[in-house]
This record gives structure tokens, C-alpha cells and sequence, in this order.
């Protein structure tokens, strides 16, 4: 098996829910880091989920700040990351390791 850390997602957050990292076939990921951040001045909230579970539910993300959070979920080969903004200018940085 081959373990592989890296990025797995790094983008913009959309107003609409939408799956930003689907874990390939024959792969297990482990999410171990999440970091939103905020380039607007404006308070704003961002809801991350792993599947259709809430990892995240509407965290508040400071004007032109971040919300990191730290923790190691594993994700199946076909299991989804789903995240969404209540505005524009959030962006989302999510690390990790794929195992396949």
C-alpha cells in the first residue's frame, strides 16, 4: 500500500452545497486538517461534511480570518467531502493522506 499525504482539496467554497473531494476507488483517505478562511470583512459561516454528516455546522469564519480545525476521519473509496458558504469569499483548504 502506498501512502500519500497532500492537499485534498484547496478552492473556493460556493454558496450552494457542493462535493469538493470524492475519495478514488480502491483508496482510503484520512482527513487530518481543515482550515477555512475568510477574505471578505464581513463575518461570515461555512458547513463542511463528510457524507451527509455535518463535520462543521455553520462555523463562524472572522472578516479576514480562518477557522482551523484539526482531527483524522477516514473516508472510503467513493465516500464524499461536501462544503458550503453562507457568502462569497470563503475559501477551504483540506489535508490529508490517501492510502491505496
Amino acid at each position: 500500500m502506498a501512502n500519500t499525504v497532500k492537499k485534498l482539496f484547496r478552492g473556493n467554497v460556493g454558496t450552494s452545497a457542493a462535493d469538493v473531494y470524492t475519495v478514488p476507488s480502491a483508496t482510503v483517505a484520512v482527513i487530518t486538517n481543515i482550515v477555512l478562511t475568510n477574505t471578505t470583512s464581513n463575518v461570515l459561516t461555512g458547513t463542511v461534511k463528510l457524507g451527509t454528516h455535518d463535520v462543521l455546522s455553520s462555523v463562524t469564519v472572522p472578516a479576514n480570518g480562518i477557522f482551523a480545525f484539526d482531527l483524522k476521519q477516514v473516508l472510503e473509496a467513493s465516500d464524499t467531502l461536501n462544503a458550503v458558504a453562507s457568502g462569497a469569499g470563503v475559501k477551504l483548504h483540506v489535508s490529508g493522506m490517501e492510502i491505496n
